[in-house]
Order: C-alpha cells, then structure tokens, then sequence
C-alpha cells in the first residue's frame, strides 16, 4: 500500500514534469471542450475557462500505462504484478473519519445541477450532457458496499435528477434487493486507486474499498447527508438516492466502441446535497479515447490473468485499441502442454464477461505489436484445432452488432501458439542484425 497521492496531487505532479497541457482560452461545454480534449488525447490536459462556468475542467489524466505507473510509483513492467496482488490482499478500511474534509469546504445550499456541472455535450449523437467520471459507492446489508462508475445524463430542466446507466452487474443487484431504492453517493475528481478498484470486475459481495485501500491509502469520510464513505479529497460529492421507477429515457451516448449506445428506460439519480473543494475541478473522461480506454481495459486485463493463470502459465494480457479496450484482447502464455491455448481462451471469456474476441499467443510475441499478432495468427494459427466460437453467449452491450437488450452476441477464441506436434525450429521469427543508420552516411 502507498500512502494517498490523489487526483489533485497527482496533476501538480503532472505540471511540475511538464507533462500538463494548459488551455487558456475560453471554450464551450457543448462539443468544443470535447474536442479540445481529444486533440491533445493521450496528454493530461487542463481547460481553464469554460464558458457560463467557473469551474475547470481536466481530462487525459490517467490516460496511459504510463500514467498508471507513475501514479502508483512503479515501472510498466511492474503495473500488472502490483494491480493483481491488491486485488488478492483487499486491506480493510477501518474507521470512517468525521469533521473536515477537503470535498466539504463548500455545501450548495441550493442546486441547480445543470447550472453548477461543467459536463460536456460530447457530439451531436449524444441524448443531452454527461458526467462521465461520477464515481459510485452504495451499501447492502449483506454484501457491504459496492463501488462502481456510471455515466450520468444531466436533464437542462431538472435542478437535482439525472439519468443513470446501470448494466447488470453489483449496483443493479444491491438496487433489486433493495427494491428499487437505496441511497448512494457518486464522487467526481478522485485518486486512482479508487477509480481503479470502482472499475474492476470482482465477485458480489467482495471488499472493493479493500481493494482501493490496497492500491493506496484511503482516507475516507462520512458524507452529510447519507451514511456512506466518500473519499475526503474527492473535488465534487453528490449526495442521494438511486430510484428504479419512474425510469427516463437514457441516451443515445458515445461509448466506448465509437458508436452510440442505445437510448433505454434507466433508473434516476435524484441528488440531495452537493459538495465540493473550495476551487474545485472537474473530471471529464473523454468517452471512447484513451483515458477511457484505459480505465476501462486495465483493471479487465487483471482479470483474465487471474483466470488465465489458474489453467495456464499466464505471461502479460492486452485489451487492444482497435476494440475499444473492451471487445477484444491478446494473452501471452508460456506453453507447456498442447491444449494451453485453448483452455486460456475459455479462461478469458470467464475472466471479462464483455470480451468478445481473444487471440492466445507464444511468449516470443509482443503483444503491444499489431503486426506480431497478426504474424502469429498467419503463422501459427490452424482454425482446424485453434477456433472456439461460442455462440448465443452473453456479451457487452456496447457492442451494436450484438443485441442491446440482451447482449446476446457470438465470441471467438484463437489459439496462436505453436503446435506441439511439430519442430519449434520452423515457427521461429528471423529478423537481420541490427546495425546503427547515422554509422552508414
């Protein structure tokens, strides 16, 4: 465990390294801040003057493996290791603390949501603003709290209600037991380990504030008006309820697959209180690019190790771009008996329920490498022995070629990895001696 750092920490970190883009000039929240933002995407990126808002806005934060391990204080080849050895050794919490925190200095008295929230209208596809970073903590009685992250659709005409999307997963669970109501609270502008551990994928019931504690630290405390932990250096706090009925109309969103998802009746987040730091900022993840990507995918890609390595000598795994970081992934194993291939495609699928499409690979590939993936698969590949298809399984809902209703989908598993039955000698990759150009002018 390292002690906290922080969303706001960790941009100063940025700034003084001379990694933080400043954009001085006014934008608006209606496409062009979003624009702004995926122009400099993958770089942290800071929007000082937002028009109609005093708040700014700062997106491309944790957009990287990079970024990852700088946050964390380690190298990128040490990020997977140090994910999966939280997430075996959840350390427990403790004591929620009382009084001051930073996420209390200001209490809105009155709100206006759509007024205080610098959220961006993303493209013209989009149903309304969205906050994209609102990070979830809820309580069941028996399972104990739940984190998780969920976009919220701002209604123009309602101060305090927003739509919330809600897949079926924990917080649709803990919302069912409760029978379509239970208190919540969705922090915005919070450090990486609780990010990460809201995202990541675990068995209901698990210790996810564990799991953010193992990470780094966490200091947490009571919010004002439920009684649920927050994070006392998160930049924004809202305070409420989640309710099943009356639904709204959610959506159309740009997702994570580039395209829209679908508009569907969702619950609503009614807010009871709004606080935040004295100059707060707002977090904005871009939807679709890399921050996105990566918040999405790397908490995954632990996921699939840890199942991979129960049936397989697992040796790194890659949710790749070119399926958002989400639909399509690559694992490298070390083969030691000739149905490793196939048994680590099985493990994958049960490792990330919303993988679509997965290719196993020898450990001599580089999996950061399009190109060397596609070589194994021309190379080493035999759909004859190397297909799984899966078909009427349950995929993501992102996926528009899938159903949007029951994400009913059909999923491909391919074992790359040289056969046993033959000479290793002729799969080998060859290249030329490595000679310096500037040697030979």
């Amino acid at each position: 465990m390292i002690e906290p750092k922080g969303f706001r920490a960790f941009i100063a970190q940025i700034e003084k390294e001379g990694g933080l883009k400043r954009i001085r000039r006014q934008v608006s929240a209606e496409y062009e801040a979003a624009g702004v933002l995926a122009a400099f995407d993958p770089q942290p990126t800071l929007l000082e003057n937002i028009r109609g808002y005093t708040t700014p806005i700062v997106g491309n934060v944790y957009s990287t493996r990079s970024l990852f391990a700088k946050y964390f204080g380690i190298s990128e080849r040490e990020l997977t290791a140090y994910l999966l050895r939280a997430l075996s050794k959840p350390v427990e919490v403790g004591e929620v603390e009382k009084g001051d925190a930073p996420c209390q200095e200001v209490v809105e008295e009155t709100l206006d949501l759509p007024r205080q929230l610098p959220a961006l209208l993303h493209t013209e596809g989009d149903g309304g603003r969205y906050l994209t970073a609102a990070t979830f903590c809820v309580r069941d009685p028996e399972y104990g709290f739940n984190l998780s992250v969920h976009r919220l659709m701002l209604l123009e005409d309602e101060p305090r209600r927003m739509g919330i999307r809600i897949v079926p997963r924990d917080l649709y669970t803990y919302l069912k037991r409760a029978k379509g109501e239970i208190e919540a609270v969705a922090t915005i502008g919070n450090g990486l380990g609780y990010m990460v551990a809201a995202a990541t994928t675990v068995p209901t019931g698990y210790d996810e504030l564990g799991l953010a504690n193992a990470l780094e630290r966490q200091v947490l405390v009571r919010a004002l008006s439920v009684d649920l932990p927050v994070p006392a250096d998160s930049e924004f706090v809202l305070e409420g309820r989640i309710v099943e009925n009356p639904s709204i109309k959610e959506g159309p969103f740009f997702d994570l697959t580039l395209t829209l998802d679908a508009v569907r009746d969702q619950p609503v987040f009614e807010v009871k209180r709004l606080t935040h730091r004295a100059k707060p900022y707002y977090h904005e993840v871009l939807p679709g690019l890399s921050e996105h990507r990566s918040l999405m995918g790397l908490p995954r890609e632990v996921t699939v190790y840890s199942e991979v390595s129960k049936v397989a000598e697992c040796v790194d795994v890659r949710l790749t771009p070119g399926g958002g970081c989400w639909l399509h992934g690559v694992v490298k194993i070390r083969k030691k008996q000739e149905d490793d291939g196939l048994k680590a495609i099985e493990a994958a699928f049960r490792g990330h329920g919303s993988l679509k499409h997965v290719v196993i690979v020898d450990e001599d590939i580089d999996i950061d490498d399009p190109s060397q993936i596609e070589w194994a698969i021309a190379t080493r590949f035999q759909a004859k022995h190397g297909l799984v298809v899966i078909d009427d399984a349950v995929g993501s809902s992102l996926d528009p070629s899938a159903d949007r209703m029951t994400r009913k989908t059909s999923k491909m598993g391919l074992d790359a990895t040289i056969p046993h039955d033959k000479p290793k000698e002729i799969f080998r990759r060859w290249g030329y001696q490595e000679v310096k150009r500037d040697s030979y002018d």
